[in-house]
This record gives C-alpha cells, structure tokens and sequence, in this order.
C-alpha cells in the first residue's frame, strides 16, 4: 500500500492524501484548497488523474480540506464524497462561496498577469462544478463502521475541531492482513465553548496528523467572557471606536456571539450594537442550529435553560446583503463587526479593516490561526504599514491577539489526542498540514514521547506502508 501527499504537505492549507492499496483501489482524503500567497498555479492543476480515484472521504468542511472538490468533479471524478452529515450541510454553502471567491479572484489575478504577459489561469470551478459535487455526498453517521468495498473499511470520530469535524480510520485488508491507518484531520481542543471534546480512536497502524500548532502552547485563559468584556469595554464603550474580528464563518463566529450572549443575559454586555456581517455567516450558524448532536453538555444546559438560542440576542444583528454591508462603514456608533475571513484574507472584512485600521480609536481583534503571509498574520506580527487592495495603509488601530478561541489544539493538547494509542503498535506518524519549522520542533516532542518513528513528508512525496 502506498500513500501520496499531494497537499498540505510542509504547508498548512490544500489537504491531499492520495491512498493506493495492493489491489490498485485509490482513495484520497480530503481535497483542500491550496491558500495564501503564489497558490494559484497550485490550485490549476492535480498531479493525478480525478479519474481514476475511487472514493474521496472528508475530514471536514473547511476550504483548505474540500475547497478543490468541485475542480476535482469537474476534470472527471465522478465517484461518492463520503463525510459526516454536517460536513455535507456546510459543504452546500462553503463550496458555493469558495465558487464565488475564486472567479472574482481570478479574474483581478487574470488582470494582472496579462499585464505582465502571463498566460491567463482558467477558473478553477462553476457553481455547476459545486451543484454536481452536492449530489455526489453522501454522509456516514459518526462511530459506524462503513464498507467502501470489500478491501476498505473507514470509521468517524468526533475530533470537535468544527462541526461535524471527523477523525478517518480506515481498516484495509492486504495479503490476509488488516492495515489500520488513521487520518487526523484538524484537531480541535478540549472543553471547546461549544462542540464535544477530541474523541479517542481506534489503534493504528500509521497515523498521518496534523501539526499547525505542534510548536506552540496556548495561553491558559481561565475567563475568555471576561476578557472580550473588557476588550468590548476599552474599545468601545471607552474609546468610541469599533472593534473588527475576523473570524472564520463556522464555529469561530458562533463561538463569539455566543460568549457575547451569555454577557448579554449576565447583564455584562454593554449596549452597543453586535453585527454579524457575512451571508455564510449567517447560514452556517442556521446549520449550527440544525446540528445539536455535535453540542458540549454545557451548551445543551444553556439551551434548555434559556430561549432555545445561544446565537441571538437583541441588540445583535446578522448581515447578508452587500448594501447592508457598505453601510457598516458610514456607521459613525461604536459597534462589533465579526466578519469573514478568519485569516483577513478576503472578503468583508478586509473592507472594514481598510476603512478602520488608521483610526486609532479602533481595534482588530485576531481569534484564530493566521498563516503568516496573510493580512491577518501580518497585523499579528505587528507590522505597522499594510497593503489593502493596492493601497498602502498605516496600522494605527490597536492589534488584539485572543488564542483562547483558536480551534486547534497544541503540542501537549495533540499529544493527549494521541495518547489513547499503544506507541508500541504505531509504525509511523506523517506530519502534514504546519509549516516545516513547527514540524521539525515538533517530531523531537513526538520522539520523545516514546513514538518510534515520525516522519515529515515533502509534496507530492509518495511512500510505501505495510505490516512486513
């Protein structure tokens, strides 16, 4: 059995990994969007044939683990994508949105490099391309195993990094022996605000895990709500001003405004005006909504004590059109603007960071990962000019770092993800998705937990698995 990095492969983003047993059978997991600078040429072209894949299986629904699906579908796949039943239900307005992202991005990208003389980049996919990978789901219930065929088995468990985020085991059966390998996914933390801590999985053979955080520790916050209080408190009630927040459509926006409602109902919140301002936003806290079985005792508790909805209160305000939107910024009140990307990247709330980030009565509040190239990573870093739609821009607005809402766990948290494993029977950990520094630093943490041998595969590397 052989297995293929095609992605997220020393890079954080485009999570690819192609699997091809003894029979020949080819199963990839998960199929990401490369992100960030200088991607796009990363994103034309597979280096595999769609065609001849058998299954595809998802960990998740974020676009750097599903965002190339519809391009896949469109060059030939035309086999099931198998996930869990909310990954599907966010992947029906994740992949649409991602459809709409790129052709706008494409055509300002095709713009610039027939300036240059660069031959043009086609789209990556339509909303034809989305609607064709839609009917190609089909979704499998957590912790039941399910055959792809005779050779393969898979098996989800709740990693609670988003909703419906799954851990893959597979079971293939080779040369009257049984190979289990398991696919991390994005691991998400314990005691998360609102979805069920990291299951523990069945024992493997080979694991390939993730890594984004495997060289940091996050800050021990022992009062979160507290903490956005005062933030809320400093900005806007103090300075007058508005705090921005990107933050990723699913789960980290529900996270937020459900802290802001549980202020709200402590009487904590001061009355000023909370607008949630991103069309997906929106939706996907409907399909948060619809999905309660992926919820933490604590939120459960919460709903059947109060009005059955952690995400509404009222003075906050959820936004989907672009004139509602354009109107946040001739608004002169203090307000919260949570708004995607998480990373800053693109969308709203690059507009409302372009209008504010001068004004020193404001704030940009960070709450998840940011990869460094991006807007996001760079005003963690603390750079005080940055370029917004071809603008240079002075940052004098204050930069606000809270790890407390990052969704993936650390080195000692995914250590204690593994540790429900006999490191004994573990041939080989693949680190994928981190950026190579943080993988090196951390394999040494892993080796010297006892695992035997941790291995860091490069692009588009294949490597060999067996039981011998």
């Amino acid at each position: 059995m052989k297995i293929q990095f095609h992605g997220a492969a020393q890079r954080v983003t485009g999570s690819k990994h192609l699997i091809i047993t003894e029979k020949g059978t080819r199963i990839l997991l998960d199929c990401g969007l490369f992100q960030g600078l200088n991607t796009q040429e990363l994103n034309q072209e597979f280096a595999f044939n769609p065609a001849e894949i058998d299954y595809v299986v998802l960990s998740h629904a974020h676009i750097d683990h599903t965002g190339l699906l519809p391009r896949l579908v469109g060059k030939g796949y035309s086999g099931k994508i198998f996930c869990t039943a909310a990954t599907k239900d966010l992947c029906s307005i994740l992949l649409g949105d991602s459809a709409r992202i790129q052709e706008s991005d494409m055509a300002r990208i095709n713009k610039r490099r027939a300036k240059r003389g660069e031959p043009l980049l086609e789209n990556l996919y339509s909303q034809e391309d989305v609607e064709k990978t839609l009917s190609q789901m089909e979704a499998v219930n957590f912790r039941e195993k399910f055959w792809l065929n005779d050779e393969v088995s898979i098996f989800f468990t709740d990693t609670g990094h988003i909703l419906g985020s799954a851990a893959i085991s597979l079971t293939i059966k080779e040369n009257n022996e049984e190979i289990k390998l398991f696919f991390s996914g994005d691991i998400g933390r314990p005691n998360d605000k609102i979805l069920k801590s990291p299951e523990a999985f069945p024992q493997a053979d080979y694991i390939i895990c993730e890594s984004t955080y495997g060289a940091k520790l996050h800050q021990a916050e022992l009062d979160v709500k507290g903490h956005l209080q005062a933030i809320v408190q400093k900005v806007c009630v103090e300075q007058k001003g508005k705090l921005l927040i990107p933050a990723f459509s699913i789960d980290r926006t529900q996270e937020l405004v459900y802290a802001l409602d549980q202020l709200e109902n402590e009487g904590k919140l001061p009355k000023i005006k909370v607008f949630v301002d991103s069309p997906l936003s929106v939706n996907a806290t409907q399909i948060m909504k619809n999905h309660p079985e992926c919820f933490n005792p604590e939120v459960l508790e919460y709903l059947k004590q109060g009005d059955e909805d952690a995400f509404g209160f009222p003075n906050l305000f959820y936004v989907s059109s672009t004139e509602d939107s354009k109107k946040l910024n001739e608004l002169q009140e203090p307000c919260i603007i949570i708004s995607a990307s998480g990373m800053a990247e693109a969308g709203r709330i690059k507009h409302h960071i372009a209008n504010n980030i001068e004004d020193v009565r404001c704030a940009v509040l960070l709450v998840g990962y940011t990869s460094p190239d991006s807007l996001g990573g760079q005003l963690k870093v603390g750079m005080k000019k940055v370029n917004i739609f071809g603008k240079e821009l002075d940052v004098r607005a204050e930069v606000i770092v809270m790890d407390s809402f990052s969704a993936h766990g650390d080195y000692q948290e995914i250590i204690q993800f593994l540790s429900c494993q006999d490191k004994s029977k573990v041939k080989q950990i693949f680190l994928v998705h981190g950026e190579i520094d943080v993988q090196t630093i951390f394999r040494e943490k892993l080796l010297a937990e006892g695992y035997s041998d941790v291995y860091i595969p490069s692009h588009q590397e294949g490597v060999e698995m067996g039981l011998g």
